[in-house]
């Protein structure tokens, strides 16, 4: 059903792939989400949730720890060394659940950028993004968004786009400078993947349906990823995943379980996910004079 509007939107769609790492660790925490390129002027479009949990503090963070690595390494050798590090960590409001990293990688949209620029909606959970400083753009092919929304109706059945699985392993922790950074080895590439759902209520504020929830989940990583029909007409975009309880417990029932009896109990829930509805984006791409295609 979705086999050649997946070819359509897989055009325009593109993963976003980050590295982290937290306080006194040298485990590097990957983690993915997805834009689409809007124009031939370099415009995406993604979450607000994304933009502010990853690309807007990126800088900041680093910058931050730059300064701490500079202080610590001014502590001259000697017993009280340890003391006083503890002492500059705790000044710089450092725990082991501080996030003391992050980079970046905006995959396959430009040849190169001067600058990355972003806004964010106001109210729900979308943000524009610009790619400034760029040679060549490496997308031909830009979203057609639907113009009369009233066909959005339940019963309909949609498709999401987007990747939530950071299989990439192109990343590396350096011991000699204590950084974490990009690597030439390992994955560079995660699995694009759609999911289908059907449309069975929308979401509203009291100005107007902002939101369109689908039966099934969108998954972590999807955020900012395009929702279509069946022709890769664009309906919405992913952003975020509820759940609901259902009440159909079960509770201390006898099971055979590798062949042997065990209780086991389940307090089930439906996990729904949540688009922007596209009256929304268009909206706001007007408001900010950004180009789109509309059908």
């Amino acid at each position: 059903m979705f086999v050649s509007a997946i070819e359509e939107a897989k055009e325009f769609t593109r993963p976003i792939h980050s590295i982290m790492r937290c306080y006194k660790s040298t485990e590097i925490i990957p983690a993915a989400a997805t834009l689409f390129i809007l124009n031939e002027d370099g415009y995406a479009l993604t979450c607000k949730h994304v933009v502010e949990g990853l690309i807007a503090p990126a800088d900041e963070i680093n910058a931050k720890y730059a300064s701490y690595k500079a202080r610590i390494n001014e502590v001259p050798l000697g017993a009280k060394r340890t003391k006083k590090i503890s002492d500059i960590a705790k000044k710089f409001g450092y725990t082991s659940e501080n996030i003391i990293e992050i980079y970046n990688h905006l995959i396959d949209c430009v040849d190169r950028f001067s600058e990355l620029k972003w806004i964010c909606h106001p109210v729900y959970d979308l943000a524009i993004l610009k790619f400034n400083g760029f040679n060549e753009l490496y997308c031909k092919k830009f979203p057609i968004f639907l113009k009369q929304t009233n066909q959005i109706q339940q019963g309909k059945f949609l498709c999401r786009l987007g990747y939530p699985f950071p299989e990439f392993t192109n990343y590396t922790y350096n011991r000699e400078t204590d950084a974490i950074e990009w690597s030439d080895f390992g994955i560079s590439e995660s699995p694009r993947f759609p999911i289908e759902g059907m449309v069975t209520r929308f979401v509203k504020d009291e100005e107007r349906n902002f939101g369109i929830e689908l039966s099934t989940p969108g998954l972590k990583g999807q955020s900012g990823g395009p929702l279509f029909d069946e022709n890769g007409i664009i309906y919405g975009m992913q952003y975020q995943t509820i759940f609901e309880y259902l009440g159909f417990d079960v509770v201390d029932k006898t099971e055979l379980i590798n062949n042997r009896k065990k209780k086991i109990s389940n307090y089930p829930y439906i996990h729904l996910g949540r688009c922007i509805h596209v009256d929304v984006i268009k909206d706001f791409l007007r408001e900010h004079n950004v180009k789109f295609n509309e059908q």
